[in-house]
């Protein structure tokens, strides 16, 4: 078979000679012995033809060998498949390898060698398998396995699904928590490279999170309950999600809310930019792109797109301008978000959260922000003596001080996010000097609040004036 694959093998060469002859037949001879020689030529071509597929289908008879590929997507989602083989091959026992990859990605740790073979020999049981990478120049990567036809039911019923099951495995242990962002669409391929992505590594706990105890036990509880609650969703019928709305003045720590829930849950965090999205299509397609176990964040929804207000039609004069308007302009809809959030196409996946963020609760429109899409509303509002607890624990190591009292009484009187609170604790030049911080607090509340003071006087005698 291999003499018979190198024979019609030069079927190629010979094809580009007959083509060579002609050109040079162009310039020689006559008319009349032109016509008959390209006859001849054409003749030639077409039983070359027939002998190549003749000789495939031969080679594909009479092969005793079988091929399965597994794409990196199937249609426009995700191959979970290609991941775990990904996974398991990058696994295999570097000692026998001749190809190699070295790598370090952070400074903290060695270096990580890998193999480097387009070809990887597998054996399961006594069977032989070859793996192969196929990086086509354009379209999708594969991975190619070819086994012998007396192992298929052995490759097919048994090693496949336990390469994949060691695959996820052997992914879990080593999982890293991934912040994803999109890309614009003009950067996808063939529905590839939607996301891009780096090692999420804030450092935020629940634990160091600075809000009221009984409020965060509340969320973390529920946050708990959802990861446990794969049964429960499928019994009550509906799709395993959940959304949770933050809200609140600037500084609150809704960033810092999303990163201790990523941490807490070991979740990747998908930051879905809306303004880089053209139409819900695209929307959908990043949708269906993000895995499962993942919190799918739009900060700062009401500065994201015109999804605010009510859903007021607009008049024709203003329909008219639109139209000629850049057809690239963005154009998800509230629609559009809406199916994105509980419609049919957020059922394509498993365990994944949807988090809103915002500055202005009254600017989001009711529909959008309903139980049953934003499941759980918190507000994130300004510095409590609870949370000025937890910040001193944090950033001073304090447990209690006599300065405590005042500060205590000032944040009672006084609207400060815990964000200024932190910044005032913070240690200057990495030396703590806990009585300089907690006076530099007590100065910017008492300032705070004589600032509040004075604007709501000037409020006062407005009305007063309009009385």
């Amino acid at each position: 078979m291999m003499m018979m694959g190198d024979t019609f093998g030069s079927i190629g060469s010979s094809i580009a000679s007959l083509f060579f002859v002609w050109a040079t037949i162009q310039q020689i001879f006559p008319n009349h012995l032109k016509i008959a020689i390209k006859e001849f030529i054409l003749s030639s071509f077409q039983q070359l033809c027939f002998a190549q597929r003749v000789s495939d289908h031969l080679t594909n008879l009479f092969s005793p060998y079988v091929e399965i590929n597994f794409p990196e997507s199937d249609e426009y989602r995700y191959n979970h498949a290609f991941s775990a083989i990904e996974t398991y091959l990058g696994s295999k026992a570097t000692e026998k390898s001749k190809l190699l990859k070295g790598s370090q990605v952070k400074e903290s740790k060695g270096l990580v060698l890998k193999r480097d073979e387009k070809k990887i020999r597998d054996e399961y049981k006594g069977a032989n398998v070859w793996w192969e990478i196929v990086t086509p120049t354009e379209g999708e990567r594969s991975y190619k396995l070819t086994f012998h036809n007396r192992a298929r039911s052995l490759i097919t019923e048994s090693y496949i699904q336990y390469v994949l099951e060691e695959g996820k495995s052997i992914k879990a242990k080593k999982k890293q928590t991934k912040l994803f962002t999109n890309n614009p669409s003009s950067q996808w391929v063939f529905s590839q490279n939607m996301w891009r992505f780096i090692d999420f590594e804030h450092p935020a706990s629940f634990e160091t999170l600075a809000m009221d105890p009984e409020k965060k036990e509340e969320i973390m509880n529920d946050l708990t309950a959802f990861r446990n609650g794969k049964d429960y969703y499928k019994k009550i019928g509906k799709a395993w999600k959940r959304g949770y709305l933050l809200y609140g003045p600037p500084g609150t720590g809704k960033s810092t809310m999303i990163s201790a829930m990523a941490n807490f849950l070991n979740y990747n965090i998908y930051d879905l930019e809306l303004t880089a999205i053209k139409n819900n299509s695209e929307l959908r397609k990043l949708l269906t792109a993000t895995s499962s176990k993942s919190i799918v964040v739009i900060e700062d929804i009401d500065c994201s797109v015109d999804l605010t207000g009510n859903r007021i039609k607009k008049d024709r004069n203003s329909m008219e301008r639109n139209r000629g308007q850049d057809k690239d302009e963005n154009s998800v809809t509230l629609s559009g978000l809406l199916n994105f959030i509980d419609g049919i196409w957020s059922a394509c996946g498993q365990e994944r959260i949807v988090v809103f963020t915002t500055n202005h609760l009254e600017k989001l429109d009711p529909a959008l922000i309903r139980r049953g899409r934003m499941d759980m509303h918190i507000e994130l509002s300004y510095c409590t003596y609870e949370a000025f607890t937890i910040l001193a624990k944090n950033y001073l190591d304090l447990d209690d001080h006599p300065l405590f009292g005042k500060i205590k009484s000032l944040l009672k009187e006084t609207e400060i996010s815990p964000a200024d609170v932190a910044e005032n604790l913070m240690a200057r030049n990495h030396q703590v000097d806990v009585e300089g911080s907690l006076n530099n607090l007590i100065k910017a509340l008492e300032k705070k609040k004589n600032s509040q003071m004075s604007k709501d006087e000037k409020k006062n005698n407005k009305f007063r004036i309009f009385g």
